[in-house]
């Protein structure tokens, strides 16, 4: 039973929904542990195909306000930690052993759009918005950007992290994020239908591929996440994080030190 999230499982597919449509399915610290059981118990189940997808109008609009609020009180042990989960829930939906496709709804900024975009698949309605916005508060887009560089290349990626900018789904498939664009009613038949596809396949195959895939980035991803998660804690001890932070929950301006 999960609080944060909706399972459900039919003839294969799994549709896993992040639900927390009041909070625009933003990310908090009991969503990341949920998804990481929902991950394991869906590793472990019959399922062939992974859908994930938001309810309500977003599919996840980055870190819960409440648990950001706190981020500058928390200790360099609380922070390792905070990192270490959360590349643990990034690395466990790209290394999934089925096929995964993310059905985009709406707004997927900053770990939402990491979410979206380390699936295999990244289907988007024509209103979805994506974004690495985590510059313009101080902090850093450490461990998506491991998994960024590899989907689309290291320059369209640094123009991304190191603006900050929103895409409109448009751009966003002509950057390699996006797969296909649709109309919101069509976004879940198209989710379901390629999932259906995917079936006709082998199983055995299925996985095989997904190993190899995995496989080949094994090596380099561990020592790039180790990297990402030392500088992702290291950015929350510095005055620019702090005043980042308070400048967006006072919806006000931020004024930059640069230390």
């Amino acid at each position: 039973m999960y609080n944060t999230l909706h399972l459900a499982q039919e003839h294969g597919i799994a549709t896993l929904t992040l639900n927390r449509p009041d909070k625009r399915n933003a990310i908090s610290y009991a969503l990341i542990e949920e998804l990481l059981g929902a991950l394991d118990e869906l590793a472990a189940s019959e399922a062939q195909v992974l859908i994930v997808t938001g309810a309500g109008t977003a599919f996840c609009s980055g870190m819960d306000l409440d648990d950001l609020r706190a981020l500058p009180g928390r200790t360099p042990q609380q922070n390792m930690e905070d990192s270490r989960t959360l590349a643990r829930l990034f690395r466990s939906l790209y290394e999934f052993p089925r096929p995964t496709i993310a059905a985009v709804n709406g707004a997927a900024i900053a770990g939402g759009c990491g979410i979206a975009g380390v699936c295999d698949f990244t289907l988007a309605c024509r209103a979805a918005t994506f974004g690495y916005s985590e510059v313009r508060i101080g902090f850093l887009p450490a461990i998506v950007s491991v998994f960024l560089i590899r989907q689309i290349g290291e320059k369209p990626a640094r123009d991304l992290l190191l603006t900050g900018r929103i895409l409109d789904a448009n751009e966003a498939l002509r950057m390699g994020l996006v797969n296909e664009i649709l109309e919101a009613e069509q976004l879940m038949p198209r989710a379901r239908e390629l999932a259906g596809t995917l079936m006709e396949n082998s199983p055995a195959s299925l996985r095989a591929t997904k190993r190899l895939l995995t496989g080949f980035a094994g090596a380099e991803l561990d020592e790039a996440i180790a990297l990402a998660i030392e500088e992702s804690a290291r950015i929350r001890t510095t005055e620019d994080f702090r005043e980042g932070v308070a400048s967006f929950l006072e919806k006000r301006k931020p004024h930059w030190n640069g230390k």
